[in-house]
């Protein structure tokens, strides 16, 4: 994979492969920076560096404005997450990233499980972020939260035939149901956490049935899952909430609406974004109190907004078009059963023939 290095550029390395490449999945096309690494400057000293798997777009605003703050200039690289983590892990002590931006609690809890971060000790962090939404031992927090639900074509669905994740897999949606490869850490989470609530047996017949389903092959990724269903391919699929947002942003008329499962049993899958200091981290002060500014007021607000997702403060209120999609009880599973799961759930997966 070619990398281009946006802001001040790092040094460019091979890459190993690593486990985490199998674990992580593809990244979608749309959210997955392309990047070149076509100089040998370096970051100057006192400046954060962050390596992220959140386009340019995702991050540089939040960057350019605590810098405008604090002063403290940040460098950062982009690529896939499975990439980025392979680095840290070839870099080792030698790297210079302060801190690692990802998405998908599946993968903070892989980077955390092979060492790349360190526990953080943060009464700003602990006011800030829900426990559910970070790791036990304080190595990661989540930043934004996405809840992975279910998108319905208005022409052709009733909201009142819809209930559960589990329900997919009946005959009623024999022939109607899409869904996006299992290949992406989306879809490894939410049977994760299926497994976490039903077990492995049961969720297995689940996704059996889910595939058994299937109107068609699975698709790259959620906007093409979605333009199926309004092109009529299928009637229902899961999708993360903000591809949808994208897609009503430019046409408010499109005929899909989301539903809110599970709201009577265990609430609707949620996950996040977050980051988490580098082991090696040689600006662990400033890298915390980046983190910290991330979790809170305008910058959480932003870390929403910029992508139509929730803010994982609680108490920052949730941009208007997201609001728009109405309450939900959501999942109170801690995200991290996404990682601690997420071998298993794969394996589970090409079980049941879903590709």
């Amino acid at each position: 994979m070619v990398k281009r290095v946006f802001g001040t550029v790092l040094p460019s390395m091979a890459l190993a492969t690593s486990l985490v490449l199998g674990l992580s999945g593809c990244s979608e096309p749309d959210q997955e920076a392309q990047v070149e690494d076509n100089t040998k400057a370096k970051p100057q000293a006192g400046e954060i560096v962050v390596y992220s798997s959140r386009k340019e777009h995702l991050v540089k605003p939040l960057f350019d404005k605590f810098t405008a703050e604090t002063g403290i200039k940040i460098s950062y690289i982009t690529d896939g997450e499975g990439p980025l983590m392979a680095r840290l892990e070839a870099e080792g002590e030698r790297t210079p990233a302060d801190m690692l931006i990802t998405v998908d609690a599946g993968n903070l809890w892989q980077a955390a499980n092979i060492g790349l971060f360190q526990p953080v000790q943060s009464e700003v962090l602990e006011a800030s972020v829900p426990e559910k939404f970070q790791d036990s031992e304080n190595r990661w927090f989540g930043l934004s939260v996405r809840a992975r639900t279910i998108v319905y074509s208005t022409e052709r669905v009733k909201p009142e035939a819809l209930s559960t994740y589990e329900n997919l897999s009946t005959e009623d949606w024999d022939g109607r149901l899409c869904l996006r490869t299992s290949k992406k850490v989306y879809n490894q989470s939410l049977v994760a956490t299926l497994i976490e609530r039903h077990g492995p047996e049961r969720t297995e017949q689940i996704v059996k049935g889910w595939v058994d389903n299937l109107a068609t092959d699975v698709f790259p990724n959620d906007t093409a899952l979605m333009e199926a269903i309004v092109a009529g391919q299928c009637d229902v699929g899961v999708v993360n909430t903000y591809y949808f947002g994208r897609l009503q942003k430019d046409n408010p008329e499109i005929p899909l609406a989301l539903f809110w499962p599970n709201q009577q049993s265990s609430g609707v899958h949620v996950n996040i974004s977050g980051a988490g200091i580098t082991k090696h981290a040689k600006h662990p002060a400033q890298a915390k109190q980046l983190l910290e500014w991330l979790a809170q007021g305008e910058a959480q607000a932003m870390f929403g907004g910029l992508n139509m997702e929730y803010p994982v403060n609680p108490d920052v209120p949730v941009d208007e078009l997201v609001k728009s999609w109405g309450e939900f009880k959501a999942d109170d599973l801690n995200v991290e059963v996404a990682g601690r799961r997420q071998v298993e759930a794969i394996k589970l997966m090409d079980r049941a023939g879903y590709r």
